[in-house]
């Protein structure tokens, strides 16, 4: 009975012992559980945090937050390169401005004007036209001297990148007169003949004649192809084509010392203005380089032609006295 008894007792004790086990099993379930739970609701925070926590890392390092505006000075030297690389590329190949050097094409243009020159439409293979104002470089010593202004350092990066006119470069503005084909001539006082027809010229500076009554202001040329006979609208100060038929070229420009055509005075701001083609040049009858051509033709056919009416009697005489001998 004891023993039983004891042993109910260890029994119970038991169940009791194994009980708390039990219980301590189911709480230490419960309570891994709720500190699963827990764990997890740590992980959530944890998570969340870390979301936080990389939200706000990525803020910082600009992914996802507004970026932060660079430094005025340090997109400065950027700004500055892309200006210097645009103004190199529109002088090279768009426009290029020119300081007017003297007074050869008043009052069409002044000394100290400024004029832009079009230099986009050569490259798709557009020649000078007759009335147009063209720059050009030095096709033969034309400007031997004349004074060559001397520029600073500035000035020399200015004008090579076509922020202000060349100072050293020998190029000249003229007027187109004649073009490739095209017969010119001048007599006396004038008009100045182009194809045989006499051209109407308001832009000549007030007081002077169309031509020069002197040593190369009297003449007829024919211009050849691939070049241009040039004339300044000051006629009696300017030394152009006409002055120049002693250099290689007698004068006429190579189509190719063309920088371009000169389209609007942009300086003195109170000059401002377009430098368009003059109606003389649209005249009907003017581009009839055969005409002109036929006349030069007769010209150079008539001493041939007389030599052969001389020929022909003094052959016939002969004939005539070898089958009497």
């Amino acid at each position: 009975m004891g023993d039983v008894a004891v042993g109910a007792r260890s029994g119970h004790d038991g169940e009791e012992h194994r009980g708390r086990p039990v219980e301590s099993a189911e709480s230490a379930a419960d309570s891994a559980l709720t500190s699963g739970s827990d764990a997890g609701a740590a992980d959530d925070g944890t998570t969340r945090r870390d979301q936080t926590g990389d939200r706000g890392a990525k803020g910082a390092d600009g992914a996802d937050a507004p970026k932060k505006p660079r430094s005025f000075w340090k997109e400065l030297p950027i700004l500055i390169g892309i200006a210097l690389v645009l103004a190199l590329l529109i002088k090279t190949f768009l426009v290029q401005a020119f300081s007017i050097p003297s007074e050869s094409m008043q009052n069409s243009l002044q000394k100290g004007d400024r004029v832009l020159v079009d230099k986009l439409t050569p490259w798709f293979g557009s020649k000078p036209e007759r009335g147009e104002v063209v720059v050009f470089h030095d096709p033969d010593n034309w400007l031997a001297g004349e004074p060559t202004l001397k520029p600073n350092a500035l000035q020399k990066v200015l004008s090579w990148i076509g922020l202000m006119p060349s100072a050293e470069e020998k190029d000249l503005i003229k007027r187109v007169v004649g073009v490739g084909g095209d017969t010119v001539s001048c007599k006396g006082t004038g008009p100045l003949k182009v194809n045989g027809k006499a051209l109407n010229e308001p832009y000549v500076y007030p007081g002077n004649t169309p031509c020069s009554d002197d040593d190369g202001g009297q003449f007829t040329v024919k211009v050849p192809k691939g070049y241009i006979w040039v004339m300044g609208d000051h006629r009696q100060n300017s030394r152009d084509s006409r002055y120049n038929q002693q250099d290689k070229n007698h004068g006429f420009v190579p189509v190719d010392k063309v920088v371009g055509r000169a389209i609007v005075k942009a300086w003195p701001i109170n000059r401002w203005g377009t430098l368009p083609v003059p109606d003389t040049f649209d005249q009907p009858g003017l581009g009839d380089q055969s005409s002109a051509a036929t006349s030069a033709g007769s010209l150079t056919a008539a001493p041939d032609a007389l030599a052969l009416a001389g020929v022909v009697p003094v052959a016939l005489w002969r004939r005539r006295r070898a089958e009497q001998d």
